[in-house]
């Protein structure tokens, strides 16, 4: 913007580590993040099922729940990468065409995951196998449901980005605002499909019988196994949105013609709306992993988590600011990052008039230097925090304390991550919006002030909402480990 230069032109050092930055964001750290959940929810469940059997001295039985959700997963891998090759588009294709050529396959994969884990359970003989088939439906209903409702937040195709773009006549402050509202508006649809699905799931497991706790649960830690079956297309389709960004960075840098650009343009923020829809997944999937893990962390402590116990409300109070807490240090980071971008990329353009008027070349390493270099060090304190919080408190106040810690943690962190995964994918595609020549289109100064939307909107969706995904399944896998110390202590 200072130097009034296209985004990814290549006289701009930093241009390259952006297009590093995009790839380990959405694609390793991503798939790292839907990773963890992946396994998480498999060993949760298993944990939970063999739980469930555990009074009956049902060996038989307690075997069958362990390993049904592996192999529901397993199978998951196999029918990801038919829907994979079911993706195809045709020519001249509209953003809306684009999202459901992506939509079918990742609906093909859930319908033939549904008739799979019916046939799996079945042969199986598992304990009410048909309505615990049920509640992995409810789990993939309940995926489907929060990519839905990110898409219309996100995607440029309807209102509420449209509105936002709009709001870039009046400035960036008004940019701001709206897509703070908009960020915390699109958090009440994922929240409510995740407590219907939980209740859902609950119900069918347990055969209608809130007294049958324990299949009640197995229920609940399966309904996350059916949301993350469909894992190997949701991680492609959330790792198009970097190649497609990164591909129209090529274009620019290499002068391509302006036609191409429009192409990887409207490939881009189709990219951006599949990137915003993978983050609500995981999300989701990390809420019900999460609840699964706090369930098993109960079951192993043997703790009753009471209302009226006072360490259990200060156990929810510090757990429900833990979130904001890891939030400020993360942003904070990044802020300390760009602020030697910005100071590096300024030192090139003084000391080096060539570099603007296309007659030198930058120096790109320096840029990634300092991102990589910042990324590592930043990331200790926050990892530091997610480890000994749960420990300290399950010290000191004890497993019914640790326990509102875990729930306090989860129902705050939900919805700030959605919160900020959501609008930052709105302010990014609002700017691509007003780039198609909307609103005045480039270098206008509604454009100007969604490029600044843009830039705070990043670390919100790339940084803090995906990350605190890591913070309470970390924090719940730490409780389950020490759950024996805790409860020998106290």
């Amino acid at each position: 913007v200072e130097a009034g230069i296209p985004e990814d032109d290549p006289r701009n050092p930093a241009v390259i580590a952006d297009n590093v930055g995009d790839n380990v964001g959405d694609v390793a750290g991503m798939g790292a993040d839907l990773y963890e959940s992946y396994c998480g929810s498999i060993l949760a469940t298993a944990a939970l099922g063999a739980a469930a059997f555990i009074h009956s001295g049902d060996v038989a039985m307690q075997y069958k729940a362990v390993v049904a959700p592996m192999l529901i997963a397993a199978v998951g891998i196999l029918l990801s990468i038919i829907g994979i090759f079911a993706v195809r588009t045709k020519e001249n294709a509209t953003m809306k065409d684009l999202l459901g050529s992506l939509a079918m396959g990742t609906n093909l994969s859930s319908a033939l995951i549904v008739v799979a884990t019916f046939g799996i359970l079945w042969l199986l003989q598992l304990e009410n196998w048909f309505w615990i088939s049920c509640s992995v439906v409810i789990g993939l209903i309940v995926g489907i449901v929060i990519g839905r409702s990110t898409e219309y937040y996100t995607s440029q195709s309807y209102r509420p980005t449209q509105k936002l773009s709009e709001s870039g006549k009046t400035g960036p402050a008004t940019v701001i605002i709206s897509g703070i509202g908009l960020g915390m508006l699109s958090a009440a649809v994922p929240v409510i499909a995740v407590v219907v699905g939980i209740i859902a799931s609950y119900l069918f497991a347990s055969g209608f019988d809130f007294a049958n706790v324990g299949l009640g649960l197995y229920g609940i830690g399966i309904a996350a196994v059916g949301m993350l079956s469909t894992l190997g297309i949701t991680l492609a389709t959330d790792a198009y949105g970097p190649i497609a960004d990164n591909a129209g960075g090529i274009a620019e840098m290499a002068e391509l013609p302006k036609e191409v650009r429009a192409i990887t343009d409207k490939l881009d923020s189709v990219g951006n709306t599949t990137a915003a829809i993978g983050k609500g997944f995981c999300i989701g999937s990390a809420t019900l992993t999460s609840l699964a893990f706090i369930l098993s962390f109960v079951e192993a402590a043997g703790v009753v988590i009471s209302l009226s116990d006072p360490c259990v409300l200060i156990g929810l109070l510090v757990g429900a600011m833990l979130p904001y807490l890891f939030s400020a240090m993360t942003i904070a980071s990044v802020g300390k990052a760009a602020n030697k971008m910005v100071e590096e990329v300024r030192s090139q353009f003084e000391n080096d008039p060539g570099i603007l008027e296309g007659k030198s070349v930058p120096d790109y390493n320096r840029c990634i230097d300092i991102s990589t270099k910042a990324s590592l060090r930043e990331m200790i304190a926050p990892g530091v925090l997610a480890l000994c919080a749960p420990i300290v408190t399950g010290l000191v106040l004890g497993a019914a304390g640790l326990g509102g810690l875990l729930i306090g943690g989860l129902v705050s962190a939900i919805m700030l991550a959605v919160f900020m995964a959501n609008a930052g994918g709105a302010w990014d595609n609002a700017k691509k919006y007003v780039e198609e020549g909307n609103f005045g289109g480039k270098g206008s100064d509604t454009h100007k002030a969604t490029v600044v939307g843009d830039t705070v909107g990043d670390p919100c969706k790339d940084t803090s909402g995906p990350s605190l995904n890591i913070l309470i399944k970390l924090m719940s896998m730490v409780s389950i480990v020490m759950a024996m110390l805790t409860v020998a202590i106290h």
